[in-house]
């Protein structure tokens, strides 16, 4: 999500990150293998990545994937769970998923928090306050949210034929699936071959929603507050990738203690 004026919102996401990676580092790890991912449904949240596997794999589940919520709330309809390879998604199917998400009510529900913490932190000082402030502040949050995800998870992924959707490694120690995750947001795989290549998208994606946010953000616009905005994202969707790597693992530790009870 880009923000001209960064807020504490972004150490909520670092906090809920630092919840998941708090987690003992030998959580039991996903089951990936050709049964599972022949029977099981792919999880599906906002843009990822693939691990360059090829489609050699056993064939995945042709059912709808469900959306895992991370926090059993935040919509996940873009990562892949117990499945190594799937068919590529078509340019409808990209847009149609991105679509879920930024419209989720659950999303819209985060935005408006957002905008509130600007609010009080008096972002923007040119939004002004009242409600009037606050519209303009939840305005160019979910503009930027939309424009962002769009550009990552479907236009770019469309135009370049690259898979948008992340899938979690779930094997291995704890510091290889951290790695791997955040290479992510670097290397993707390709709709036609399922290789792995670099993830154009990512970038372009991000870039657009930074360019496109000098019509309707407050000045001032400079090639260096660009740069800025798009590192800030790139980090952000580093970020999003840790949690959806290890949401399962936290998912199964919360329910766990649930069942203790």
């Amino acid at each position: 999500m880009i923000e001209r004026n960064p807020w504490p919102g972004g150490y909520v996401l670092a906090g809920l990150l630092v919840i998941a990676l708090g987690l003992p580092h030998r959580l039991p790890a996903q089951e990936v293998g050709g049964a599972s991912a022949a029977t099981s449904s792919p999880t599906a949240t906002q843009a990822g990545n693939g691990s360059g596997n090829t489609s050699s794999q056993a064939a995945p589940d042709p059912k709808p994937p469900r959306n895992d919520r991370i926090f059993f709330a935040l919509p996940n309809y873009l990562t892949v769970e117990d499945a190594s390879s799937l068919p590529p998604l078509s340019t409808l199917e990209k847009f149609k998923t991105v679509a879920e998400g930024c419209f989720d009510p659950v999303e819209a529900a985060f935005i408006s928090v957002e905008a509130g913490i600007g609010q009080a932190d008096n972002t923007n000082p040119t939004f002004g306050q009242g409600l009037k402030g606050y519209s303009k502040r939840f305005g160019t949050a979910y503009t930027d949210a939309i424009i962002g995800n769009f550009g990552t998870g479907a236009i770019f992924p469309t135009l370049l034929r690259q898979d948008p959707r992340y899938y979690q490694r779930g094997k291995g120690n704890f510091l290889a699936r951290a790695g791997y995750a955040a290479s992510r947001v670097i290397v993707t795989r390709s709709d036609a071959t399922g290789k792995r290549q670099f993830n154009f998208s990512e970038f372009l994606g991000n870039s657009l929603a930074a360019g496109m946010a000098n019509l309707y953000h407050p000045a001032p616009h400079t090639l260096a507050s660009n740069a800025d905005v798009l590192g800030t994202q790139v980090l952000l969707d580093v970020a999003g990738y840790e949690l959806k790597e290890f949401w399962p693992d936290l998912r199964r530790f919360l329910v766990s203690l649930h069942h203790k009870r």
